[in-house]
């Protein structure tokens, strides 16, 4: 006979999903037990739940396919919600267990004691409690399945502790995966016949590419189509994951300021969704539109998140006779080393200019990377992976299961100070398995993004009071002690040379290192106006566009 907790683990093996970030609890100690008898599971210690669910959706976006979690009974998965929410809009697969108290002890409302399977389903396409040993594994089976999808999710079971315990159990044979279909063909026809008129009437056309639109060989067929029609390539806001840099088309990101996204939209009279959602703002502000396809556009949907997007993309290249037309490539550029005092945008300047091949680059710098697409747009190829549901503090654990997924690659996150103090235990874990993460915190002891949108909002004249609300100076926040005491090589710098200096070390050697790069808020040097001609300036933003949009912005 079979205990439950081994033919989980079992079951999970065989479906492929072999890496588990855990925080366990006594409720959870059959499933820990059970790892010494199923050695092939890596299962990867975290010091806060929001560290493992944030690493197994960094793991899911590259190794595109879901790593499981191990949390706690209800007040764990609490913990680790908002990063859940992340993976949830992120499309990823993920298998999220969450262990229960034993069935006969569930109804003494013991301290501990939650409904799991409510908060499980605001973040999970599928909530099931495991009710017997005896069908644990099928549930194992099916929990992966929905996870795969197409489109990735997350598949929360719940497994009382008397399951785990329990004899009787076997594993059970992984599920086939599920085959998406492509876009059919009278709505691939109808599509390109709209694009046609369009642009022979002169009208101006675009894809809004995300989820797996944004890897190369979908990014290719949308190039042959913009070739084509001369139409515009655009990105998602944060991508799950995005292949960028020399040799591939160049995408143009919308701008997350809704000023911005609605001056990049502007004229537009066809627009083609390809795994992405319709262009909306991320909050509502006074006197500004919450949907930003403008009026007079027609929205196209080409493929839905479950549907094959690679085909699809494929069949409208061929509805259009595109196949011979040469995409656009981003061509190699490197930006100079940055030198004098450092700032935000020197650190995106050296980034762009060490960047290696094949690297991974995490992006929550918040307002401190707004430069960084465009001096790393001709850098050797490299993956971009950015935070998908808005729920800020996910850049660290992300690059943790980016690393686990990738060992030979390495992975560079680019952290704002505020976001990194949410789940800076990801540090710690980092340093446990030895990952190759290089961490850049932008430490300009604010949330800078809430002082700029304190303005957007239309505050009246905030005070001293309001404005503490987003001061982190007080006291300042020492990330070299907080990252050392958990193990993490780190050093600060506050010039240009030094900075370039220590990531180049960085980037050369194993296992985790830090960067505290002290810079002033990448707003109170530059204005907002003139970010749009250092956009255009950097092949970021178009010229008709920067101009539109430096009109719109002008005080």
């Amino acid at each position: 006979m079979t205990q439950g907790a081994t033919a989980m683990l079992r079951t999970l093996l065989d479906a492929g999903v072999d890496t588990c970030f855990t925080n366990p609890g006594t409720s959870e100690m059959h499933f820990v037990a059970a790892l010494d008898a199923t050695p092939t599971m890596r299962a990867v210690l975290t010091l806060f739940e929001g560290v493992a669910t944030g690493a197994a959706d960094g793991y899911a976006r590259m190794a595109d396919r879901p790593a499981a979690t191990l949390l706690h009974l209800g007040c764990g998965l609490g913990n680790g919600l908002a990063n859940l929410h992340n993976a949830r809009k992120a499309r990823v697969p993920l298998v999220n267990i969450v262990g229960e108290h034993a069935t006969h002890h569930a109804a003494l409302d013991t301290p501990l004691q939650s409904d799991i399977a409510t908060a499980a389903r605001n973040i999970s396409a599928w909530v099931r409690t495991a009710q017997q040993p005896a069908t644990l594994g099928a549930d194992v089976a099916e929990a992966v399945s929905v996870a795969q999808g197409p489109p990735g999710q997350v598949a929360t079971l719940i497994l009382p502790a008397d399951v785990s315990w329990g004899e009787g159990a076997s594993p059970a044979a992984p599920r086939p995966p599920a085959t998406p279909a492509p876009a059919d063909a009278a709505r691939v026809a109808a599509i390109a016949q709209a694009l046609r008129e369009a642009s022979a009437q002169g009208g101006r056309c675009a894809l809004l590419l995300g989820g797996r639109a944004l890897r190369e060989p979908a990014l290719r067929e949308a190039g042959r189509i913009a070739a084509q029609l001369g139409l515009r390539l655009l990105g998602e806001v944060f991508p799950t994951r995005l292949t960028r840099g020399a040799g591939l088309p160049p995408v143009e990101r919308l701008a997350y300021l809704a000023e911005m996204a609605s001056v990049q939209l502007a004229g537009l009279t066809q627009l083609v969704l390809v795994d992405a959602r319709p262009p909306v703002s991320f909050f509502a502000y006074p006197g500004q539109p919450s949907e930003l396809t403008p009026d007079g556009c027609t929205l196209h949907t080409l493929a839905a998140p479950d549907e094959d997007v690679l085909a699809s993309l494929s069949a409208l290249v061929a509805a259009l006779g595109a196949q011979a037309a040469v995409p656009a490539l981003q061509p190699p550029w490197r930006p100079s080393a940055p030198r004098g005092k450092l700032t935000a945008e020197k650190v995106c300047k050296a980034v762009g200019h060490l960047l290696p091949e094949g690297a991974i680059v995490v992006d929550e710098a918040q307002t401190s990377g707004t430069l960084l697409p465009g001096f790393t747009a001709g850098a050797p190829r490299h993956e971009l992976l950015a935070l998908t549901g808005g729920a800020i503090g996910q850049g660290l654990q992300l690059a943790l299961g980016a690393a686990v997924a990738c060992p030979d690659r390495p992975v560079l996150a680019l952290v704002g100070d505020g976001a990194a103090m949410y789940t800076l235990q990801a540090l710690w874990s980092m340093a446990r398995e030895r990952a190759h993460v290089v961490s850049v915190i932008f430490n300009n002891r604010a949330y800078g993004i809430l002082n700029l949108e304190l303005q957007r909002v239309g505050a009246q004249r905030p005070g001293p009071r309001a404005l503490a609300q987003f001061d982190l100076g007080q006291p300042a926040l020492d990330f070299v002690q907080l990252a050392q005491g958990m193990g993490v090589s780190a050093c600060r710098v506050d010039t240009a040379e030094a900075f370039t200096a220590a990531l180049a070390r960085a980037l050369a050697q194993p296992g985790p290192q830090l960067i505290e790069a002290v810079v002033p808020s990448a707003f109170s040097g530059l204005k907002l106006r003139v970010l749009p001609w250092l956009l255009r300036a950097l092949g970021q933003m178009p010229l008709p566009v920067a101009r539109a949009l430096k009109r719109k912005l002008a005080p």
